[in-house]
């Protein structure tokens, strides 16, 4: 078997929430159970840190990561979805596991897989895990997938957990308000382990110390720790902030070469995390954490998040696709000098395109189009729904395809952004030639 192979029987074989939605969603841990067992329970040779959230799960995942790994910890970091390749979310010290493993973890192990039936993403924890504790990893960051309580994920005791922000995303399993998606994010809270909570507003809040109280966690508020006071980029094209320390009072300057300007909040979270994680008696240096900050992209290979494409005109790209992210995001594009604004643009048909599209400015040319995965919107059914909200442009059939033309039409003073599905990223990405870092 080659890794093609093994890759197009896993793709195949196993439901996938990214290609088929609901249907690859299992609501219990039955699966990532017998699993588990049947490689013998890996995650517990090695110690963890569990990531939940709306947004910013994956980044403060891959900051932790960093700051591990400049601190001299062989570090695993599971993530998902990936973008250009499967290996992507699994990684150790920021590279993604070998196309081998990968090969043999399939061919070695198809039965038990063909017997449990297992989600993709059931499958893909346990290979992570699996690998993990292999390699003999010092730590591991584990991001959630969707949710929390029921997430393949949650079968493992971390020594920290921590919950990023509460919005609304995937509300046909999570359910659709704050409190409940919540509740199924705080799933991951775990008796008297720590929790840290990266935002939240008062009512979420307030659900999260009880939940926590129940399980004696004792809770941080990363939001009543730290705050931001303003942020600019260096000569590098790296964001500089400050960053007012509440409890002293003092203010002090960081470098992240994660520059969109909601990084901010999850660079406080992050720092929030670091500080309780030396008081556990993990060695993570001042040195370290200023490094690790500023080497994100490059000591793991996050993409995707306000990442440059291309110059002249400039090309933006991220992977925003819920509410309160692309309102994050749009705030930064429209904050951007630029003559004229393209915007290559695609969803998955679950999303609520109501309540997205009246979030994108109308002062722009905008390229609707569909990604290369079966759950993505038409093209033209979105073109339709964006001409009602008074969005004007036209539908292509590819993601390559819309970027091209909005190249061609776009001068060098313009700007390009392209994204609302963290597939259409991934298209553009692929048609531009990028590889797995």
């Amino acid at each position: 078997m080659t890794y093609q192979d093994a890759i197009d029987f896993l793709f195949s074989s196993l439901p996938m929430y990214q290609r088929q939605g609901k249907a690859a969603y299992k609501a219990n841990l039955d699966n990532s159970l017998r699993m588990d067992a049947y490689f013998g329970n890996p995650h517990h040779s090695f110690p963890t840190i569990h990531v939940a959230g709306t947004n910013g799960k994956g980044s403060v995942s891959h900051m932790l990561a960093s700051v591990f790994q400049q601190s001299g910890y062989k570090t695993g970091l599971y993530t998902s979805p990936h973008l250009l390749d499967f290996r992507e979310r699994i990684r150790i010290n920021g590279q993604p596991i070998p196309e081998q493993n990968v090969t043999e973890f399939v061919t070695d192990h198809q039965p038990i897989i063909v017997e449990v039936s297992p989600s993709f993403f059931e499958m893909t924890v346990a290979m992570a895990f699996d690998y993990f504790a292999l390699q003999k990893v010092d730590v591991a960051i584990i991001e959630t997938g969707l949710g929390g309580r029921l997430d393949s994920t949650n079968i493992i005791t971390p020594q920290l957990s921590i919950i990023t922000n509460i919005s609304l995303d995937h509300t046909e399993f999570l359910g659709n308000d704050l409190a409940s998606i919540a509740r199924e994010k705080g799933g991951i809270i775990k008796q008297g382990i720590p929790l840290i909570i990266g935002h939240a507003d008062r009512d979420t809040e307030q659900l999260f110390l009880s939940m926590a109280g129940e399980k004696q966690s004792p809770v941080t508020l990363a939001y009543h720790s730290f705050e931001p006071a303003f942020q600019t980029f260096n000569q590098e094209g790296n964001s500089l902030m400050r960053i007012r320390n509440l409890g002293t009072g003092s203010m002090e300057t960081l470098t992240c070469d994660l520059t969109g300007s909601y990084q901010q909040e999850n660079v406080i979270t992050a720092l929030t995390a670091i500080g309780l994680l030396q008081k556990l008696g993990w060695n993570l240096p001042r040195n370290a954490m200023e490094s690790g900050l500023v080497s994100v992209v490059k000591n793991t290979g996050i993409m995707g998040r306000w990442q440059t494409v291309g110059h002249h005109p400039r090309s933006i790209c991220d992977t925003a696709h819920n509410q309160a992210g692309i309102e994050a995001v749009m705030k930064q594009v429209m904050s951007i000098p630029w003559k004229e604004l393209h915007v290559v643009w695609g969803m998955v048909n679950d999303k609520d395109i109501g309540s997205i599209l009246p979030l994108l400015p109308k002062k722009a040319t905008y390229y609707f189009t569909r990604s290369s995965v079966p759950r993505s919107l038409d093209a033209n059914q979105l073109h339709m729904e964006a001409l009602a909200c008074g969005l004007k442009g036209e539908a292509y059939p590819t993601v390559e395809e819309a970027y091209r033309a909005a190249q061609q039409k776009s001068g060098t003073s313009d700007m390009i952004f392209t994204g609302g599905s963290t597939f259409v990223v991934a298209d553009l990405l692929k048609a531009s030639g990028h590889q797995v870092p």
